[in-house]
């Protein structure tokens, strides 16, 4: 009973899935899929950072440590060199309390030069995790970044077959039969056709009209008056009329052949 409904249960999800992929848009899945990838490449890069900061004060710990450490090299170094001193002075008790300090510095010397050896372990660790962080983070922006053109690509080709369809069914609409209510292309175009050759006769019969003829000679008379103006002009400032040289030249080429 138990795996009937399991398997019922699974198959009734497969389907129900299978519905929505087929209703969904597939430009809002898309969007989907690319924020859900820029929100995973977040959170990684924040990881990283998290990383990346562990390693920066495991580096400051250890630079704190090994100036500590130098510290103590110095302090011991002093100590005993002022309890040689008191030693060479004769005074006994001053030699024996540097001594002492010497010692005490010498312990402390040993102990941090453990815990830098232990923090230089852990430096190089935190180094290596670091690297591997910024690895991944370059990675996985070049992985985004394919899959931000990816998606152009996706989109583009989306639209590209919308329009396909919307073509399909543009050019199903114009194989349909035209119902009788509605008038045929063949019919709308000879009806075009029609206006368009009156329309055209109508302008042909305007050109051959009285008034049509009155603005041919009007307009001749306008162009006539505009070339004696010009030849006035051209008169006042001693240019020669064009063709007029080539009229001259004509003429004394004929006086000299008659001649």
């Amino acid at each position: 009973m138990w795996k009937s409904l399991k398997k019922w249960w699974k198959y009734m999800g497969a389907k129900v899935s299978s519905v929505f992929n087929e209703k969904a848009d597939p430009k809002v899945q898309l969007e989907q899929a690319i924020t859900e990838a820029q929100e995973q490449h977040r959170r990684l890069k924040e990881q990283a950072a998290n990383v990346i900061a562990n390693q920066k004060q495991a580096e400051m710990r250890l630079s704190a440590a090994l100036e500590e450490l130098e510290k103590l090299n110095r302090n011991a170094s002093q100590a005993v060199l002022m309890a040689e001193e008191a030693t060479k002075a004769g005074d006994a008790k001053k030699a024996a309390e540097f001594t002492d300090a010497a010692e005490a510095f010498a312990n402390q010397l040993i102990a941090k030069e453990r815990e830098v050896e232990t923090m230089k372990s852990m430096s190089l660790q935190a180094t290596d995790a670091a690297e591997k962080a910024k690895g991944a983070v370059q990675q996985n922006s070049r992985l985004l970044q394919q899959k931000l053109a990816e998606k152009q690509r996706l989109l583009s080709q989306l639209d590209q077959a919308k329009m396909a369809e919307q073509m399909n069914t543009a050019m199903s609409s114009l194989t349909e039969e035209v119902g009788q209510d509605v008038p045929t292309l063949a019919e709308v175009q000879e009806k075009i056709e029609s206006r368009y050759a009156k329309a055209m006769g109508a302008s042909e019969l305007q050109d051959m009209s009285v008034e049509s003829k009155m603005l041919e000679v009007e307009q001749a008379s306008m162009h006539t008056e505009a070339q004696a103006r010009l030849s006035e002009i051209r008169s006042k400032l001693g240019i020669t009329e064009p063709g007029a040289a080539g009229s001259e030249g004509s003429d004394s080429g004929t006086a000299a052949a008659g001649g």
